[in-house]
């Protein structure tokens, strides 16, 4: 999906009919797997708020709902995302940031991330708000 005005547009709450979608959204990340870390629902069409991440141990993760409830130390940096075109582009992150969210199976979780993997679960909570960077 390449429409910024689409990917503009807030997505809505999942629900646990929208298992579907965080499947194939999953799907969808690990064939992209070469340039790609981590995507958002609305990336491949759908406005819900689920999103999909690897980490540095490479391993897969699934949120549905994800809220930041916590951040710790801004600094700047740039990014890319390969529903934009172009080059990278200035935005402001945060090195820790802890995770309020919801597993496949609709259960509550709430988790502390770090460095690149935080970076990325900021970028895709970002595109569940119709932020773009």
């Amino acid at each position: 999906m390449h429409d910024t005005v689409f990917l503009a547009c807030k997505s809505a709450d999942a629900t646990a009919e929208d298992r579907e979608i965080a499947e194939n959204l999953l799907e969808t990340l690990k064939a992209h797997k070469e340039s790609c870390v981590g995507m958002a629902a609305n990336m491949i069409g759908e406005l819900k708020r689920i999103i999909a991440f690897v980490d540095e141990k490479e391993n897969y993760t699934v949120m549905l709902n994800p809220i930041i409830i916590k951040q710790e130390k801004p600094y700047d940096t740039e990014e890319s995302c390969i529903s934009l075109l172009g080059g990278p582009r200035p935005c402001k992150r945060y090195k820790a940031i802890k995770v309020q969210y919801q597993t496949m199976d609709m259960q509550p979780r709430i988790k502390s991330y770090k460095g690149f993997t935080a970076q990325i679960i900021q970028h895709e909570i970002d595109h569940c708000n119709g932020i773009l960077i």
